[in-house]
């Protein structure tokens, strides 16, 4: 599973300075300085200066797939690593010479995850000549500075990521069962704002349907938003 190569990956990106999230906005990891991904460097104003973005992508084995991936990620990060598993006997095509030349000439980086979870290094990678999408990287910024922790494991396929969305719609549910067993019949956004500063957006939006109105202004939790807190409670 991509999965296993997750922690390595992300503790490699740790040795560099950075702070490491997976399964952000469809990139099995994203990383950002972690001055940045602190909020320190906000709070000193260096946020006018677009921060420095890696992605990484995770593959059992280096496939054509692997590389496509990686040169469309190009448009929204700064560096992209590409990692895969280390093939028994160094036979694998990670080890092929013109695959290391391959990711040179377009700028990517290319790792091998070994099975006691050291990394080595088969490509730096580089500046290539893409045009970059602000857009998708000010998604990926966002994205990472809003999720609280790291709670989805890069690599994960066909199960629900826990976004800052989410959690913010959890803290709210979380909210909403307490008061229910204090004897309330719900909350007011501007009362749960302590627990989801876009309460009010995410009650009126209700996307999950975790939430009703019972009066004017007043919101309290369905059985799909009791539910949701049982699921979640492990992750959340």
């Amino acid at each position: 599973m991509e999965t296993a190569l997750y922690l390595p990956v992300k503790r490699f990106l740790e040795a560099r300075g950075f702070a490491v999230k997976g399964e952000v906005c469809g990139c099995d990891l994203v990383a950002l300085p972690r001055a940045e991904a602190n909020g320190a460097a906000e709070a000193n104003g260096a946020h006018d200066e677009p921060p420095i973005v890696v992605i990484g992508e995770l593959k059992q084995s280096f496939t054509l797939e692997l590389l496509l991936q990686g040169v469309d990620r190009m448009a929204a990060g700064d560096e992209v690593w590409l990692a895969v598993r280390a093939s028994t006997r160094g036979r694998g095509r990670e080890r092929d010479p013109r695959v290391r030349k391959a990711c040179r000439r377009l700028g990517l980086g290319l790792l091998a995850v070994f099975a006691r979870g050291h990394v080595e290094i088969l490509a730096e990678p580089g500046t290539g000549a893409v045009r970059r999408n602000a857009k998708r990287r000010s998604r990926l910024v966002e994205e990472h500075r809003r999720r609280q922790g790291d709670p989805a494991v890069g690599g994960a396929t066909r199960t629900p990521i826990m976004t800052a969305y989410r959690q913010q719609a959890l803290g709210i549910a979380a909210a909403l069962a307490a008061a229910a067993q204090g004897g309330a019949p719900g909350c007011r956004p501007r009362d749960l704002k302590e627990a989801a500063p876009d309460a009010p957006k995410i009650l009126l939006q209700n996307v999950y349907g975790w939430f009703v109105r019972v009066e004017r202004g007043v919101y309290a939790l369905t059985e799909a938003g009791r539910a949701a807190l049982v699921r979640w409670e492990r992750v959340a």
